[in-house]
C-alpha cells in the first residue's frame, strides 16, 4: 500500500509500505477513505519530538471502512464505517474504567520511554513517535486499530467524511479544551492560536455556554475564520495582548484562558528569540509564549486549558502567577473516545458542521506539498484532508 512516511527533519515521502496485518484478536484493518494533517503533525515533522524513525508512517486522524476484524472485535463489523479516535485505549485498565482514554495503562509498548521524560506514559498514539508505541499512522491506504470496539466510532449514512473526520481528534480536542475551562454563562474565554484546535475551542466555549470568545492570532484568514465563528479577534502583532484583554475585560482578565498554541508559539520581540536561543541550546524544548501570557492575564480564581501539546521542558513559567492569582491549569491529551457519542449527536442534529475548517483537499500522493504548505502557513491554509 501506500504510506506517508517520516524520513527526517521536514521530509516526509510517500512509499510503498506492507500491508496492515491482524495482530491482536481485538485489532481492525481499516481501508481509509479520508485523513488528514494535523497542527500536531508539524512538531514531528520541524523536529521538535523526538524517537521518530526513519519509514515511519504519519497521521493519527483518519477514517475508513472496517474490511477485517480480530476474532474478539464484538461491537463492529466489516463494512462499518467508522472514524478512528488518536489515542489507542484498552478499555478495561483503571483509567479506561474512568474514561480518561488517552492515560491507557495497557496500550503503549514503550511506556518505559515516556516515564523516563514524564515520570508516566500516556496511551499510544497513532502515528506520534516511538516515545508514544511507534504505532503505524493514518496517512495511508489501510491502517491497523488496536481494540477497534473501543477506539472507533460507527457513522451513520447520510454523513459525509468531512462533517465527522475530526472526531478522530481536533474536534474533541477542542470541546475539551473548553470543557476544561468549567463555562458558566455570562463568562469571556480567551483563546490562544487560530489553528484548528483553536477553531473547535471557539465554537465549543460557545456550545457550552459562553457570552464571549477572544481569538488571538496573527494569520489573517485564521483571524477570519474566528470572527464567522463570532469570536472577537486579536491580531498579537499589531496589539498588545495583555492591555487589550484587560480593557475588554473592564481590568478584570478573561474567565478562563485556552492555550491551543502549544510548543512552537511566536510572538514579537526579544522574548521569542529568548526561547529559540533557549531551544539551541537544548536547555528548553518547547516555546511557551502563549501560555505564559495566558497565565498572566486570567483573571483571579480563573482557569488556563492547555490542549496545545507540549514535548518536554519550559523556561521562565510564572508559577507565582499561578499560586497567587488560585488559578487552575487543567490539560491534557484528549480522551477522544468520551466525546465520540455527544459530538457526533451534535453534529447529526445541526448543532455545529465540523467541515468549516477545511481549507485544502489533496490527494495523499501530494503529502509532502501538503505539509509544506501546512508548515509555511501559504495559500490561506488552515486544514488540510487528504484522499488515498
Amino acid at each position: 500500500m501506500k504510506a506517508n512516511c517520516w524520513y527526517g527533519k521536514r521530509n516526509v515521502q510517500v512509499v510503498d509500505v506492507p500491508d496492515p496485518q491482524i495482530l491482536n484478536d481485538r485489532d481492525a484493518i481499516v481501508r481509509i477513505t479520508s485523513t488528514a494533517i494535523c497542527g500536531s503533525d508539524l512538531h514531528l515533522y520541524n523536529g521538535f519530538i523526538p524517537t521518530m524513525e526513519k519509514g515511519d508512517i504519519m497521521g493519527h486522524e483518519f477514517m475508513g471502512e472496517i474490511v477485517e476484524v480480530g476474532s474478539e472485535v464484538r461491537q463492529r463489523r466489516v463494512g462499518d464505517r467508522v472514524v478512528v479516535a488518536f489515542p489507542i485505549s484498552c478499555g478495561k485498565c483503571f483509567f479506561c474504567k474512568k474514561e480518561l482514554y488517552s492515560l491507557c495503562e495497557n496500550s503503549n509498548p514503550n511506556a518505559w520511554m515516556a516515564e523516563k521524560l514524564f515520570g508516566h506514559s500516556p496511551a499510544g498514539i497513532f502515528g506520534y513517535s516511538h516515545l508514544t508505541g511507534g504505532f503505524a499512522g493514518g496517512q495511508a491506504e489501510y491502517a491497523r486499530v488496536p481494540f477497534a470496539d473501543v477506539g472507533t466510532v460507527k457513522i451513520p449514512d447520510g454523513l459525509a467524511d468531512e462533517q465527522v473526520l475530526f472526531l478522530s481528534d481536533i474536534f474533541p480536542t477542542g470541546y475539551m479544551a473548553a470543557e476544561n475551562c468549567q463555562i458558566t454563562p455570562g463568562d469571556t474565554v480567551a483563546v490562544w492560536g487560530c489553528g484548528p484546535v483553536g477553531q473547535f475551542a471557539i465554537r465549543s466555549a460557545f456550545l457550552l455556554g459562553a457570552e464571549r470568545v477572544i481569538a488571538i492570532d496573527r494569520i489573517p484568514e485564521r483571524l477570519r475564520m474566528a470572527s464567522d465563528g463570532r469570536a472577537h479577534t486579536i491580531n498579537y502583532e499589531e496589539t498588545d495582548v495583555f492591555d487589550m484583554l484587560m480593557q475588554m475585560t473592564g481590568g478584570r482578565g478573561p474567565d478562563s484562558c485556552i492555550d491551543a498554541v502549544g510548543s512552537e508559539a511566536h510572538v514579537p520581540g526579544l522574548e521569542y528569540y529568548y526561547d529559540r536561543m533557549k531551544q539551541a541550546l537544548m536547555s528548553e524544548s518547547d516555546r511557551p509564549m502563549a501560555l505564559r501570557q495566558a497565565v498572566m492575564v486570567c483573571r483571579s480564581g480563573g482557569t488556563v486549558s492547555v490542549p496545545g501539546v507540549y514535548g518536554g521542558f519550559i523556561d521562565k513559567m510564572p508559577m507565582g502567577a499561578v499560586m497567587n492569582k488560585a488559578l487552575t491549569i487543567k490539560a491534557g491529551q484528549t480522551h477522544t473516545q468520551r466525546y465520540f457519542g455527544p459530538l457526533l449527536d451534535r453534529i447529526v442534529q445541526g448543532e455545529i458542521d465540523p467541515s468549516f475548517v477545511v481549507t485544502h483537499r489533496l490527494k495523499l500522493d501530494e503529502a509532502a506539498k501538503g505539509f509544506d504548505t501546512f508548515a509555511q502557513k501559504q495559500d490561506g491554509c488552515i486544514k488540510i484532508v487528504m484522499t488515498p
